[in-house]
């Protein structure tokens, strides 16, 4: 392999990496809740525990943190007793949250299509011997 198709193939993997962890990070099960129910103001982590349906404690405060880390979110204690912690989204997760909009919407405008596409897709897979073979493909 030449020296210059080495070089291009360590560039688009060490760029790659961090954009899939990126991702991953963002479009996360969780990390989406987090971030839409935060767009609405400073939350409290009992707010988020409530409004997450499923979420365990544990689950919600490791997302809370990962969030924090990437510049997501910003974690304000105030001093009181107990004290208050709240979290609010930085200007970079304000611009995040309108793509995930868009992208919960799109969700919710297909969600009866892609269950439909689901119920085909298994009635055909069903019925044919090979179950590596989708409709179609026969």
């Amino acid at each position: 392999m030449s020296h210059s198709h080495t070089d291009v193939s360590d560039q688009v993997s060490n760029e790659a990496c961090p954009i899939t962890e990126v991702l991953d990070h963002v479009a996360g099960k969780w990390s989406i809740g987090i971030l839409v129910a935060a767009a609405h103001g400073p939350v409290r982590f009992t707010e988020l525990e409530r409004t997450i349906t499923g979420i365990s404690r544990r689950m919600l405060t490791l997302n809370l943190r990962r969030l924090e880390r990437d510049g997501l979110l910003v974690r304000t204690v105030h001093p009181t007793v107990p004290p208050k912690v709240e979290y609010s989204l930085t200007p970079m997760a304000r611009e995040l949250h309108a793509t995930l909009t868009g992208l919960v919407g799109w969700a919710e405008r297909h969600r009866a299509d892609i269950t439909t596409a689901r119920a085909t897709y298994d009635a055909a897979t069903a019925s044919s011997p090979d179950p590596h073979v989708g409709p179609g493909r026969r």
